[in-house]
């Protein structure tokens, strides 16, 4: 069965001097309809950009949209989170997102906020490329989109401080994952389907939560990685 994307509307910049530079093909993966139609229009008014935008919940394994060079996404997704814990793989990028030019993957721009070092670590171990504070001016993405688009690295000075915490937090990416999702409000049975794992493995995890972070249970666990910016 082709489980391909379906091909989403196509949005261009003014493009006057197309041979002047060289287009790049951006797809913007977000939850909620309004911001990636939101971020899409703002990139599409780069004269170098070809911008593509989709929902996570459209994106499953293989999840590929041919010709992608930069996938952009927003660590406060649910969406992005399912896939960095269930597709990210050691060198590769995160599966499931974006086949580049070539064959290669969609390097990978994150969108994150400040006082969130759990989003950079999980991006961080997912392999990406950018890392973009939502907070600052909304001309700091295409910037970046073009640095990533030539293999070159993007962090946000912003966010030096968080990347500094990110270093220091106990949490795999698995174990960030069962933690948000419980802190959400998720029952033990609800994290193992979401995250396709048995109940026994999700309660070790929350076991290993609680004793990372020196709590006292899993309520006090959840209060101690948000002050934290873990969660």
């Amino acid at each position: 069965m082709d489980r391909s994307l379906p091909v989403p509307p196509v949005r261009t910049g003014m493009r006057r001097d197309k041979g002047k530079a060289e287009l790049i093909h951006v797809l913007v993966a977000h939850d909620t309809s309004l911001m990636r139609s939101a971020l899409a229009a703002l990139l599409g008014n780069e004269p170098d950009f070809v911008v593509t935008d989709t929902g996570w919940c459209q994106m499953g394994e293989p999840g590929r949209c041919p010709g992608s060079q930069v996938s952009v996404v927003d660590a406060d997704c649910p969406g992005w989170r399912r896939h960095t814990d269930l597709y990210a793989t050691p060198g590769a990028g995160v599966r499931g997102l974006a086949d580049g030019a070539g064959g290669g993957r969609s390097a990978v721009i994150v969108l994150t906020s400040s006082g969130k070092p759990g989003n950079l670590r999980r991006a961080y171990a997912a392999n990406a490329l950018g890392f973009v504070n939502k907070d600052r001016s909304a001309d700091r993405l295409p910037a970046a989109i073009r640095r990533v688009a030539e293999g070159k690295r993007f962090v946000d000075e912003s966010l030096a401080v968080e990347f500094l915490q990110a270093a220091d937090m106990p949490l795999t990416p698995r174990e960030l994952s069962v933690l948000s999702l419980s802190a959400e409000g998720a029952s033990v049975t609800e994290i193992a389907r979401s995250l396709h794992l048995c109940n026994g493995t999700v309660r070790n995890y929350l076991a290993a939560i609680t004793r990372k972070t020196g709590a006292r249970n899993r309520v006090d666990a959840i209060r101690i990685s948000r002050f934290a910016g873990w969660v």
